[in-house]
């Protein structure tokens, strides 16, 4: 029995570590996409962190337009490595298109889940400090903007109260029911 919490502790592990550095990649991505302000010290962090990676990787990958092709590859194959770590300390064996499709549907809700986590906190920071100089409220707006955008559009803000928040978080999850449950089953069918 002694066995399966040593396991359980590393698998643990690994998700706390790899999923950190997909996460740091893919709001690297998501940034470039929104056209974030770079000179802000939490892009400049996650900048600093995946530079080492994305710079050699960008001379072999090309972005597409404001897509960096490299960090988004990058992510997938840590999604890739932490999900065959994970999955071998379990004693558990998929076939590599099952493992490689599986990684690539499990990016994507991470995608969904990056946003929203950040239209959350940017929630409760309205409430909590809506005027407050915080360096990461800029990046929560740029973040969410292109999310909320059209919410506000659909539901307006009324009497001073925006709903477009509500909109969006009930949207991405529909997304995640909708693409990601059928997407995730068609993954582990192959």
């Amino acid at each position: 029995m002694g066995g399966g919490y040593l396991a359980d502790a590393g698998v643990f592990l690994v998700q706390v570590i790899f999923g950190f550095a997909v996460v740091l990649f893919l709001v690297r991505v998501l940034l470039q996409l929104v056209r974030a302000n770079f000179f802000n010290p939490v892009c400049q962090f996650i900048v600093k962190v995946t530079n080492p990676v994305l710079m050699p990787l960008k001379k072999i990958i090309p972005s597409w337009g404001r897509l960096d092709i490299g960090a988004v590859i990058f992510a997938w194959l840590l999604q890739v490595t932490e999900l065959a770590l994970t999955l071998g300390m379990r004693g558990i064996s998929i076939a590599i298109p099952t493992l490689l499709a599986y990684s690539f549907v499990e990016l994507i809700d991470l995608t969904i889940v990056i946003f929203m986590f950040v239209i959350f906190v940017k929630i409760i920071l309205s409430w909590v400090a809506p005027y407050n100089d915080n360096p990461i409220q800029p990046v929560l707006y740029q973040l969410s903007e292109p999310v909320l955008a059209p919410c506000r559009r659909i539901l307006p803000p009324m009497a001073g109260l925006d709903l477009s928040p509500m909109l969006a978080l009930v949207a991405l999850q529909l997304t995640r029911i909708l693409l990601v449950n059928p997407l995730s089953d068609l993954a582990r069918a192959i």
